[in-house]
C-alpha cells in the first residue's frame, strides 16, 4: 500500500491563505484596479471569506502594506547578496546595492503602479512607509553592524536608515542611477567616518 499523503498543518494552511491574498492584491495593484476594489472582491478572488482577510490584514491599507513589504523583501534578498559578496569597503557595497536597486526598480511593475497610480497607493512608500523601513532596516543594520563593529549598533542603525530613505527617495523621484548611487555611497561613507571620529573622541586615553 502507498503512503498516505500528508495533511497540511494549520500553519501551512494559514501561510497558503496569506500568499493567495497577497497574490490577489498584487494583481489588482499592478492592473490599476486597486482604488475600486473592495476587500470582499479580493477575498473572493483568493477563495477565502472577507472575515479571513480582515483577520489577517486588518484593513485595505494593511493588505497593501503587506504586498509592498513582501515585494521589497525580494528586492532586499538581492541587495543582501550584493552586500554579502563584497569584500571591500561597506560604503562602496551599499553604493553598488543602491545602483542595482534603482535600475531594477525602474522596471518593477508594482513600484510603477504605486508611483503612477492614484493617491491611495503612494502613501505606503511615503507618509505611511514605517512597516517598510522596519522590515528592510533590520537586515541592513545587521549587515553594517557586522562589517563595522567599531561604530556600534546605534550608529549602524542610523546609517542603514539614511541609506534606505535616500535610496527610496531616488526611486520615487528618478535620477540617473550612477549619480544617485554615488550620493548614497557618499552619505554612508560620511556617516561612517563621523561615527568613527565620535567613537575615538569618546574612547578613554591611555
Amino acid at each position: 500500500m502507498g503512503q498516505a499523503s500528508e495533511q497540511p498543518t494549520p500553519r501551512s494552511e494559514a501561510a497558503g491563505t496569506r500568499t493567495r491574498l497577497l497574490d490577489a492584491a498584487y494583481v489588482e495593484v499592478v492592473g490599476g484596479r486597486w482604488a475600486r476594489m473592495r476587500m470582499a472582491d479580493i477575498a473572493a478572488s483568493a477563495g477565502v471569506s472577507r472575515q479571513t482577510l480582515y483577520n489577517e490584514f486588518g484593513a485595505k491599507e494593511g493588505l497593501l502594506q503587506a504586498v509592498v513589504v513582501r515585494e521589497a523583501g525580494r528586492f532586499l534578498d538581492a541587495v543582501m547578496d550584493i552586500l554579502a559578496g563584497s569584500a571591500g569597503d561597506p560604503a562602496d557595497a551599499v553604493g553598488e546595492a543602491a545602483r542595482w536597486t534603482l535600475a531594477a526598480s525602474a522596471e518593477d511593475p508594482l513600484l510603477g503602479a504605486i508611483i503612477t497610480g492614484d493617491s491611495e497607493l503612494l502613501p505606503v512608500l511615503t507618509t505611511r512607509a514605517e512597516p517598510l523601513y522596519v522590515e528592510l532596516g533590520s537586515r541592513m543594520t545587521q549587515y553594517l553592524h557586522e562589517r563595522l563593529p567599531d561604530i556600534g549598533a546605534e550608529r549602524a542603525e542610523a546609517v542603514a536608515e539614511v541609506a534606505l530613505r535616500l535610496t527610496l527617495s531616488y526611486v520615487l523621484l528618478p535620477t540617473a542611477s550612477d549619480k544617485a548611487a554615488q550620493r548614497v555611497q557618499l552619505a554612508v561613507r560620511s556617516m561612517v567616518e563621523a561615527s568613527r571620529d565620535s567613537a575615538r573622541t569618546r574612547a578613554p586615553g591611555p
